[in-house]
């Protein structure tokens, strides 16, 4: 079983919430849902021109394999959206910094998938070297981690496990 937590951004801080909440709050406002180790569902306010949701590892699409589980996602557009929530929450910066935001945020964003694609089996397409994968692609926790320090916000606190 992995790992599941949430936790809100207020503006200055993260707070562990027992689930999802999308009550409204003062914007700029960001929350994060691990589900399971494999999905990460980042929830911004303002949206901007984007959805206001974006995904990291999995998408629910492709994890559920169910077309249903989630609308299709648009990397491009939601990486656009979280650059001018960035630029929002500093009070602006320049054009040219939100675009590199922009453009590395997206490396972080995960895609609708074709579940009956074939994965890579090694580095190479050759069948005597494995695949070298990162923490960040196994565990969606260190992918979330790395993607709210990129967004220049405090990491996320260690989970209280107490109790659950």
């Amino acid at each position: 079983m992995g790992f599941f937590g949430t936790y809100r951004y207020d503006g200055t801080r993260w707070h562990e919430l027992p689930r999802p909440d999308l009550s409204p709050a003062e914007e700029p406002w960001l929350l994060v849902y691990i589900h399971d180790s494999d999905v990460g569902m980042v929830h911004y306010r303002p949206t901007g021109t984007g959805s206001g949701v974006a995904y990291l590892g999995h998408t629910p699409r492709t994890y559920f394999d169910d077309p249903g589980a989630s609308a299709p996602t648009d990397v491009a557009r939601e990486a656009a959206a979280l650059a001018a929530w960035w630029a929002l929450a500093r009070g602006g910066v320049d054009p040219d910094a939100v675009a590199a935001k922009e453009r590395e945020l997206a490396g972080y964003l995960a895609a609708d998938e074709d579940p009956d694609a074939d994965e890579p089996l090694d580095g190479d397409g050759g069948d005597d070297e494995p695949v070298e994968l990162d923490d960040a692609d196994i565990f969606v926790e260190v992918k979330v981690s790395r993607f709210v320090l990129a967004l220049g916000l405090p990491d996320l606190p260690e989970p209280d496990l107490v109790g659950r």
